[in-house]
């Protein structure tokens, strides 16, 4: 067994992450989570596991593996993992252009041909939504639609697989040279400032935060748990982590949550070429389910 030597203050260096241990974790992740791992993201998922030894008070990788990837044993410790390995890189009103076909065209469609907003409330899915930006830019957004639509009703599901930034997300706090996308009049309307003027901190404000519900969620379990029919999904610069095949298959578990005629809005970087999906484009990265009316 290999012996860890303390370093700056107690942390540890001689663990390796060898190429067995490293093909046991990479097999999981791939399915656990549908993230590809090839042999290039070694050297990134030993850095980011080492402080997981260094907190668990391992010395080797092996012991690691034999812990996190134990079926009962390493329950709690797996959820540690995803969050270790999952990369949350997002903004506010990042691709703004869908923001914009979302209010000048989806939204008038689903209201003229299901009622969605109006007969009934619009339902929004944030699909990998990270630490927040997206589903309270979407609440935003659709706050705005109901300023100038009395009687327009929505809800917001934001959906992630790594607790850390679930907790984040619920916290609704950032730093405030992370709200730059935001419209000032926006920024007016929907922040709170910290009391506290040395902290340079905002929080969204109550109208948005009672609006989005976040919960836990794996694109790879094989159902969802969702108990209505989604209007529209957001998932964008999710899908760039998986392999085609698995692309394909999330993509048809998000056609079954859609409502007749929904939408799926993908990242700029992803396309359904080649993919067998019940999907036609309508707008860059912007796709209507072919059933629609």
């Amino acid at each position: 067994m290999e012996r860890a030597q303390p370093r700056d203050g107690g942390g540890w260096i001689g663990a390796r992450l060898e190429s067995a241990e490293f093909r046991r974790l990479a097999a999981f992740i791939e399915a656990h989570c549908g993230i590809r791992m090839p042999a290039s993201k070694r050297v990134m998922l030993e850095s980011r596991l080492r402080r997981r030894l260094r907190s668990l008070g391992l010395v080797s990788f092996r012991e690691y593996c034999d812990l996190a990837l134990h079926d009962r044993a390493g329950i709690d410790e797996r959820i540690h993992l995803v969050d270790a390995v999952t990369t949350n890189k997002t903004d506010f009103f990042r691709e703004p252009q869908h923001f914009e076909v979302l209010v000048r065209e989806v939204l008038p469609t689903l209201m003229r041909t299901s009622g969605a907003g109006v007969r009934c409330p619009l339902a929004v899915w944030s699909a990998g939504c990270s630490t927040g930006e997206e589903p309270y830019t979407l609440a935003m957004v659709l706050r705005e639609v109901a300023c100038g639509l009395p009687g327009f009703r929505f809800g917001i599901l934001a959906t992630d697989i790594s607790t850390s930034v679930l907790t984040a997300a619920r916290r609704a706090v950032y730093p405030e040279r992370l709200i730059q996308p935001i419209p000032p009049g926006l920024r007016r309307k929907y922040l709170l400032k910290s009391r506290d003027g040395s902290r340079s901190l905002v929080r969204m404000g109550p109208e948005l935060r009672q609006v989005v519900q976040f919960r836990r969620l794996n694109f790879m379990d094989t159902e969802f748990g969702l108990r209505e029919p989604q209007d529209v999904i957001f998932c964008r610069n999710v899908m760039i982590y998986f392999d085609r095949a698995t692309q394909e298959r999330l993509l048809l578990r998000f056609c079954r949550h859609l409502a007749p005629g929904g939408y799926v809005f993908l990242g700029h970087s992803e396309s359904i070429n080649g993919l067998r999906l019940p999907l036609r484009q309508v707008a860059p990265t912007v796709y209507r389910h072919a059933g629609a009316a």
